[in-house]
């Protein structure tokens, strides 16, 4: 899952970024309402974090344009949005909450209930209810970043999991090299230019060629029934 924290305070920032980067998500950065805008003018994210107090502005304002732009002008104008901020006045929240975020905590909160807080949020946008994912003889836990393969664990590095679950989540559509990119790395992330391939190529080596399959010229899927 990729995240965009949008916090104006660096402690709070960094301290998120490192709790989540532990949960094998890539976490991008923005401190202001114009950076965090741009960001997301550009760049598909699974979530955003939002802290309304910001060092150029209300945050509301970020949610706000989220929510209006118009169809096809964003990578996904329907991102997830979850706000955090000391202010905790119902008719905060519920201004918030009207104005389309999907979530709302208040400072200071449990990093692990503001994890499966975003977890949750994740789930609904794909469509699912249940913790886990069963893909034919495949069960994935998203919490504990657990695998089984008919019933016997699988052991899977952080990015190979995460292009697992990119594929999974999104079955039987095909997502295409920059896409899985796009899920997996954020800004800082040095990239090599066939890092999918190889993360795939492990993949298929511990779960069995059948589980991904390539569209040639297109990109990787998983299919209904792998």
């Amino acid at each position: 899952m990729r995240v965009l924290v949008v916090e104006d305070d660096e402690g709070i920032a960094r301290g998120l970024e490192s709790h989540l980067k532990q949960l094998g998500w890539a976490i991008d950065i923005a401190s202001g309402v114009e950076s965090a805008w741009t960001a997301l003018k550009v760049e598909p994210f699974d979530l955003v974090l939002l802290d309304l107090g910001l060092e150029d502005g209300d945050g509301s304002e970020v949610l706000r344009r989220l929510r209006l732009a118009p169809e096809g002008s964003l990578p996904d104008a329907g991102t997830p949005t979850l706000i955090m901020t000391a202010r905790d006045q119902v008719a905060a929240r519920i201004e918030c909450l009207d104005m389309g975020a999907d979530d709302y905590v208040t400072k200071p909160f449990d990093p692990d209930e503001l994890a499966a807080r975003m977890r949750a949020l994740r789930r609904r946008a794909v469509g699912r209810a249940q913790s886990t994912i069963t893909a034919g003889a495949l069960e994935i836990n998203p919490a504990t970043r657990a695998v089984h393969l008919n019933g016997k664990p699988v052991e899977l590095a952080a990015r190979e999991f995460g292009v697992l679950l990119a594929l999974v989540e999104v079955r039987p559509r095909v997502l295409s090299r920059p896409q899985i990119e796009a899920r997996l790395y954020s800004w800082d992330n040095a990239l090599d230019s066939n890092a999918v391939e190889v993360h795939v190529h492990h993949l298929r080596k511990k779960l069995g060629e059948g589980v991904i399959r390539t569209l040639r010229g297109v990109g990787y899927f998983v299919p209904e029934e792998p």
